[in-house]
């Protein structure tokens, strides 16, 4: 049987990336909602097998300049309440653990380029083992503090990095979806601005790209691989 999964797009170069084939080939068929172009408040937060709320350039606390985050933290704290599949990257992650009680504000600092996690024993336990030693793209300013009702799986020297609940709860700051196979250009088209203001030179993130897209992408595949199979 063909199961749904609900991308909810906030920016148009963040897609699902390198995640869309696995969702795929898992026996999931893809439907995005673009926030920017579609009203959020029609969608049934229950509808789809798995949620994914993917990233995007605003913060989780900026309601009243982005009404949609307002809607969309409602349509997260249903689904959440359900116990039903979500899986948040970024932004995604940042409402989710606004959604359940979580602070979520602005860091000490921003992490952009590619750099290895530090794996607590929940995440070597979780599919997320499969990203140790595995430099992976960070791409935020924003950080969340783990909520209380998940277990915390990987952090920085700066912030957290992902937690779980259960088997059905994925939050990941990072973005291990990312698809380098272009070289990040339209990520790095589309955050000109802020790659600018924070003197972030693009040819070193191409150049991290290309050296470590291939093993990001090979791991990202493992990780969704394992956590859809443990859904249930």
């Amino acid at each position: 049987m063909t199961r749904q999964a609900l991308a909810l797009q906030h920016v148009a170069f963040e897609t699902l990336g390198t995640f869309e084939a696995v969702l795929q080939q898992a026996g999931y068929q893809v439907q995005y909602h673009d926030v920017g172009q579609q009203d959020l408040s029609g969608l049934d937060p229950l509808a789809a097998d798995l949620l994914v709320i993917l990233g995007g350039p605003v913060g989780v606390y900026e309601q009243a300049a982005y009404p949609f985050l307002a809607t969309e933290q409602v349509l997260i704290r249903q689904r959440l309440a359900a116990g039903k599949p979500t899986l948040g990257i970024c932004l995604g992650a940042q409402q989710i653990a606004h959604a359940l009680g979580a602070r979520v504000a602005p860091g000490g600092e921003k992490e952009i380029g590619f750099a290895p996690l530090t794996l607590g024993a929940a995440g070597y336990a979780s599919p997320l083992r499969h990203l140790d030693g595995v430099p992976v793209l960070h791409w935020h300013g924003d950080a969340f503090e783990v909520p209380a009702a998940a277990v915390a799986l990987a952090s920085t020297a700066v912030c957290p990095q992902a937690f779980a609940i259960g088997t059905t709860v994925l939050a990941m700051q990072f973005h291990p979806e990312a698809d380098t196979s272009n070289g990040l250009e339209s990520w790095l088209i589309g955050h000109a601005c802020e790659l600018a203001a924070a003197g972030i030179d693009p040819n070193r993130l191409r150049t991290e790209a290309q050296q470590h897209g291939a093993t990001l992408r090979e791991a990202g595949r493992r990780l969704l691989t394992e956590w859809l199979e443990a859904l249930p």
